[in-house]
């Protein structure tokens, strides 16, 4: 086997789909990453998921979860149970 046969591997980059919300009441599609530093979470775009991360609001939302977490669970346990849109979402994702 040639060193060159080694390098030129075609790397598997694969995505799931799933679906999100969107503001209210929108349900758009999004990709769900399986590699790079954003893995496991839902994305715009493929391509996203070996972008580099902004630490300035990485640090800002840590800061803001800290302040606010119990409050933020609350309401995100609150629209997942009360709004249409996300239970949709719930019952499309749980599909695939």
């Amino acid at each position: 086997m040639l060193l060159e046969e080694c390098l030129n591997d075609d790397i598997l980059i694969e995505t799931k789909v799933v679906w999100a919300r969107k503001g209210k009441n929108q349900v758009i599609k999004k990709y769900r990453c399986t590699y790079g530093m954003r893995k496991g979470r839902a994305v715009s775009s493929p391509s996203q998921c070996n972008a580099p991360i902004d630490l300035k609001k990485r640090l800002q939302l840590k800061k803001t979860k800290a302040k606010y977490g119990p409050r933020l669970i609350r309401k995100a346990l609150r629209t997942k149970k009360y709004n249409a849109a996300s239970k949709r979402i719930q019952a499309m994702n749980k599909r695939r």
